[in-house]
Parts: structure tokens; sequence; C-alpha cells
């Protein structure tokens, strides 16, 4: 599979129908279960939102909070 050539006919389409390809290929790929492993840097990251969490669990948002102070933003 040439994938250039295969990208060349695909931007080659309607916006519509290259939202259509990208969405069956998501879809493609959710349905395997399959996730790439994280980065280290990744790991780390998620390390250190645990911690700051457990070290102030009463520090948090909802959703709810969150597009509420977004929507007051504007």
């Amino acid at each position: 599979m040439d994938i250039t050539a295969t990208l060349n006919e695909i931007a080659t389409l309607s916006v519509e129908d290259r939202i259509r390809i990208v969405q069956a290929i998501w879809d493609s790929i959710a349905a395997e279960q399959v996730y790439p492993d994280l980065t280290d840097a990744q790991k780390q990251e998620l390390d250190r939102r645990t911690a700051e969490y457990d070290s102030n669990p009463d520090n948090v948002l909802t959703w709810e909070e969150i597009k509420a102070s977004i929507k007051g933003q504007q």
C-alpha cells in the first residue's frame, strides 16, 4: 500500500467525505482496544496529577463548574 498515493487521493475528496474517513479510521482503532504505551513524560505527568489530587482532594472542580467558568469569561 502506497500511503502517499492514498493520502493524495483522499485530499481530492470533499471535506465531508474526508471527515467520514477519519471517523471510520478512528472507529476501527477504538474497536481494536489497543492503546499505545505512554511516554515517560506522560507517565510523569499522570503521577504528578495523581499526587497533587491525593494531597488536596478538595481542590477540584466539577465539569459543570468548569463549563460555567468558561462561559463566564466570554
